[in-house]
């Protein structure tokens, strides 16, 4: 087997030495000796993702007690080093009576664990020279090489002292080893059993005081941000870095201490020494670009099995992997570990892009040949070397200052597989299904009554687990089953998975909240709202969106003046007339914080009550409203603005398509049965009229708005016709987004603008607005430098000659418009998310600026039904204008609440993600395979990005998951390039050759994978 196919298997344990106590009779003494017990992990068999691996000691007369007890020692110690440096020096060759002594074990590891080893090899060496001078036969047991991720083991000794076990696996595929048993415990009920067998040693470094942490944050010596762990490259993680350049790498699960996605952390740098090395030019939106080095600049990937038994390498000198900033397409986030790694071979930092080459942070490249199974060094960058702009420091967490993550998670469930181990009757392995979260020892009671008996029955079953505790001395974290979701691959199962996994309360709301809605149904507007309300019933207000939407909060109004000009008015749904700072209703809202949108349903930050009776602006019913009202000119410049709370009656409910009907063709009579109903005091005509006018101002403050320097990067989205009585996906489509979007969203923009004046005008302390930071400096670099490889004329000197640029002609042929949406997604990388926050706690109004919108000021106000934020802002327009009470939030409460509010959005919108990548998934093993033009989107050394164009998705296709002979990288000038070469189908024909660079179009099949919820990308031969 070549080594291609079983590298960086990402979730593989490793071989790790004895680390458990026991009590050895010894044939010539019959001395007891008690052994420490000592706990180290591995970037593959890591204390998150990995098995606590020991050696059993067996009976054996040659084992030597006293080595092998200095070698336990020893491991303690180089475990709890935190130097990450590997030893600078080549491996000597291994006899050939070795060669068959091989444990695999999957060739991930981090600098550490390999500097781990190799000192133990020094000090194992060092013992046996002692012993070889006073005369003693060396008969001890040690591990005698170790490099990437191989262990090569003194057959004679070491594989005849050792009980033969099983290694744990869990949900993925993982390499099989003899002599391996998993031992973990972290409940009392456990340490109880081992008391008196020593103290454990630490996997992980404790956490610093709260006192050193707030001095080294004050100082500069520490730094603090919110934790991102790459989901395809789960030993990657990173926080940003204070100067907005390349973010602070941190390197595996030890120095990620515990910490989950999402935690805000606080990091320490390490020594500069061990920072990584950055490629000074390349691809840098590329996941992964190479290292300039005086190694090959081309890379060719061969068939092994097309060559000569005697010529048959497993290994080619490659540059390594460079870590960037985490960045990566959304759809390949849950891919099986095993599965992601093993094909690209990008694993974890340390390893190197080819199969074999292994990359280590002391600049050795070390590689492997199948023929002879020996290792040998190719000398490296040193980072010393290279100044700090090609540098990425790297860091360690030394302190969780928020535990952002839910720690429920959802997985299968296994029992452990040494049966004679202490814990096998007490506790089963909880597998996650999110690779980024650590494997979990639950008590066997929260199993199923007959899971022990028939654990098999349940191998497909998800269930949801919640972390309770990680200690540090512990591999594994502990927690509970709180319970089952049913079948994985089902939409309903994986869907609650989703929402539990990311903090989304769907339960029902609660009698208490309740309580605070209106009791007396029909609800009727109070008399004395008419009193101090504008009465806005009899103007042509209407609504205009989605065909299935239920919560309608914003409405508009158009009519012409008599001096020629418009009156135009935006009417958003009161929604903090019904819910009342301080009420239990207000405090659930502020909790969830937004609505979330599946594919399938909605789950409402209200009340259905409010969010689709009494606050929706339904058709022909009486509603109370909060509206912006402007005098505009017929090219869109506002003449005069007014705010005030109304009360309004749409006389239609119009779709997307109905408005975009009369905008397409104003000169149509519509008839009655080609519109929703029209209220009788009011007509088809009139409505339509109002659309039209609509329409013609939207497009001169559109016009006028990018002239401004408003930047607009439109992604391809993907949308699904269901099955009335299934729900399952009957079909998907890219959805349009057509000029009757355009127009409410302008509107829409329009008052989030006034308004955001407003408030901030008479509430500079108080006032919520939402910003917009400029791209992050270094990706927005790369990105200038990739476009000026591919000779791509664009302006990233601002937003509005960014959107200039994008939108000029790339080509006239049919496939311009893909090209661009290549390109819009390339610049959307650099680009920051959107934040509320409180002006009273930033003092530079220039850091308030919304860069994409290239404003001042900017707030969210248009949607109080399924945002908390709007809310807000309403109450503070309210008080602003004498409508209602000063808000009893002061700036650090309202800091509080937006930062709540960030996160909330940002976990709706991955789940929403996720929910699209669910049915989409579902519909490709339904009707797939799906065949579909293509265009590449980055070109990797073994792989490449796919913008599939029918369907607007994006995926990642590997090379050795093709029917080639060979493949070949290289970079033309500074472009990246790969060269497929196609197994001919018969004899007779000869190799067909693609190449691959960026805005090539190729054909691509998706196909449904034997795993739930998985599907690839395949890449279809030239010609066939």
């Amino acid at each position: 087997m070549s080594l291609n196919n079983v590298e960086n298997t990402g979730d593989a344990d490793e071989i790790v030495m004895p680390d458990s106590q026991k009590k050895q009779q010894l044939r010539l003494t019959k001395q007891k000796q008690t052994k420490q017990r000592d706990t180290t992990s591995s970037q593959g068999g890591s204390p998150e993702f990995g098995n606590e691996v020991i050696f059993k000691e067996g009976k054996s007369s040659s084992l030597h007690p006293k080595t092998l007890e200095e070698s336990h020692k020893e491991l303690a110690k180089s475990a709890t080093s935190t130097d990450n440096h590997c030893f600078q020096f080549a491996l000597p060759q291994l006899k050939e009576s070795l060669d068959n002594c091989i444990q695999r074990v999957g060739t991930v590891r981090t600098e550490h664990d390999v500097q781990m080893i190799n000192e133990m090899v020094m000090q194992n060496n060092k013992k046996r020279n002692r012993r070889k001078s006073k005369g003693k036969t060396d008969v001890c047991s040690d591990v005698t090489h170790c490099s990437g991720g191989v262990c090569l083991v003194n057959k004679g000794a070491a594989l005849q002292d050792l009980e033969p076990t099983h290694l744990e696996k869990a949900n993925t595929d993982h390499v099989q080893m003899e002599n391996l048993s998993i031992r973990s415990n972290f409940n009392d009920k456990w340490n109880r059993n081992r008391s008196g067998r020593g103290r454990r040693k630490k996997v992980f470094e404790p956490y610093l005081p709260t006192s050193e942490v707030s001095a080294g944050l004050k100082r500069g010596e520490l730094l603090q941000g919110p934790l991102r762990i790459n989901p395809k490259r789960y030993h990657e993680a990173f926080i940003p870095s204070n100067d907005g350049t390349r973010d602070i790498f941190i390197d595996g699960v030890i120095s990620r201490n515990r910490a989950l996605n999402g935690d805000i952390v606080v990091v320490k740098l390490l020594p500069r020494e061990q920072w990584k090395i950055i490629a000074p030019e390349g691809n840098g939106l590329e996941a992964n670009a190479l290292v300039q080095s005086d190694m090959a600049a081309e890379i060719i990937h061969v068939n092994p099995e097309a060559l000569p038994a005697h010529d048959k390498v497993n290994v080619l000198v490659e540059s390594p992997d460079v870590i960037i900033e985490e960045h990566y397409d959304s759809q390949d986030e849950n891919t099986d570990r095993t599965n992601d790694v093993s094909r690209s071979n990008h694993g974890a930092s340390g390893t190197a892009t080819g199969p074999g080459a292994l990359w280590c942070a002391d600049g050795l490249v070390r590689i492997k040949t199948s023929r002879q199974d020996k290792f040998c060094s190719v000398a490296a960058n040193d980072s010393s070397n290279h100044p700090d702009r090609f540098l990425q420091k790297t860091g360690k967490v030394v302190y969780i200052v928020e535990k952002k993550h839910s720690r429920a998670v959802t997985g299968f469930i296994k029992p452990l597989t040494d049966k004679n181990s202490d814990l096998y009757k007490e506790f089963v392995i909880f597998s996650p299904v999110d690779h980024r979260v650590p494997r979990i020892l639950v008590p066997i009671e929260d199993c199923p009554e007959n899971f022990m008996a028939r654990p098999a029955d349940y191998g497909s079953i998800l269930f949801i687990c919640c972390i309770v505790d990680w200690r540090a001395d512990c591999n594994f974290a502990n927690g509970f089953l709180t319970r089952s979701l049913g079948q994985a691959g089902e939409i309903e199962p994986e869907t609650e998975g989703i929402l539990i996994e990311y903090d989304v309360d769907f339960s029902d709301f609660s009698h208490k909240v309740l309580e605070c809605l209106p009791k007396s149904l029909p609800w009727v507007i109070p008399n004395e709202e008419f009193r101090i309300r504008k009465d806005l019933r009899k103007e042509c207000i209407f609504t205009i969106d989605p065909v299935t939407a239920r919560d309608l909060d914003d409405a508009l109004s158009c009519r012409e003046l008599p001096d020629g000009n418009m009156e135009v008015g935006v009417h958003i749904a009161d929604v903090s007339y019904f819910v009342r700072e301080g009420t239990a209703v207000d405090k659930i809202a502020s909790k969830r914080a937004t609505s979330v949108y599946l594919v399938q349903k909605v789950i409402p930050m209200l009340p259905r009550l409010l969010c689709e009776e009494l606050c929706s602006l339904n058709p022909m019913q009486d509603r109370l409203a909060f509206s912006v009202i402007w005098k505009l000119t017929p090219q869109g410049k506002i003449l005069e603005q007014w705010f005030g709370r109304t009360i309004i009656c749409s006389c239609a409910k119009l779709s997307y398509d109905h408005a975009q009907s009369m905008i397409e063709d104003p000169e149509k009579s519509f008839s009655p049965d080609e519109l929703p109903p029209v209220s009788p005091e009011h007509h088809v005509g009139e409505v339509k009229t109002a659309v039209i006018n609509l329409h013609n101002l939207a497009q001169n403050l559109r016009r006028q708005r990018f002239d401004d320097g408003a930047l607009r990067l439109d992604q391809l989205k993907i949308a699904f016709t269901l099955d009335k009585e299934t729900g399952m996906p009957q079909g998907c489509y890219v959805y349009q987004y057509k000029d009757s979007n355009k127009l409410v969203e302008e509107f829409m923009l329009l008052a989030n603008m006034a308004v955001a004046h407003s408030i901030y005008r008479l509430f500079p302390e108080q006032a919520l607005l939402r910003r917009h930071p400029p791209p992050q400096t270094k990706m927005l670099d790369d990105l200038i430098m990739l476009c000026e490889q591919l000779g791509l004329q664009i302006d990233f000197s601002s937003a509005g000659s960014l959107h200039m640029s994008l939108n000029r002609t790339l080509g006239t042929d049919q496939y311009s418009a893909a090209r661009k949406e290549v390109l819009t997604h390339m610049c959307a990388r650099p680009m920051q998310m959107a934040q509320y926050f409180c002006t009273g706690v930033l003092h530079d109004e220039a850091s308030f600026h919304h860069y994409a919108l290239n404003v001042p000021f900017y707030t969210h106000f248009t949607s109080p039904i399924r945002r908390y934020a709007d809310i807000l802002v309403h109450r503070l327009l309210a008080a602003s204008i004498g409508s209602g009470q000063q808000i009893g939030l002061d700036r650090s409460e309202i800091q509080k609440q937006a930062d709540h509010c960030n996160e909330k959005k940002s976990a709706s919108k991955k789940v929403q993600e996720l929910s699209t990548d669910i049915f989409f998934s579902v519909f490709v093993k339904e009707c797939g395979p799906l065949e579909s033009e293509g265009m590449v989107m980055a070109v990797l050394d073994q792989s490449f990005d796919v913008l599939v164009l029918r369907y607007g998705i994006q995926k990642r296709i590997y090379c050795n998951g093709l029917p080639l002979q060979g493949f070949t990288f290289r970079r033309v000038g500074k472009n990246p390039e790969l060269t497929l070469m196609w197994e001919p189908e018969t004899q007779d024909q000869e190799t067909v050759c693609q190449v691959i660079t960026i805005f090539a179009l190729v054909e691509v099949v998706l196909k449904s994978d034997s795993t739930a919820l998985k599907y690839s990308g395949i890449l279809k031969k030239p010609g066939s």
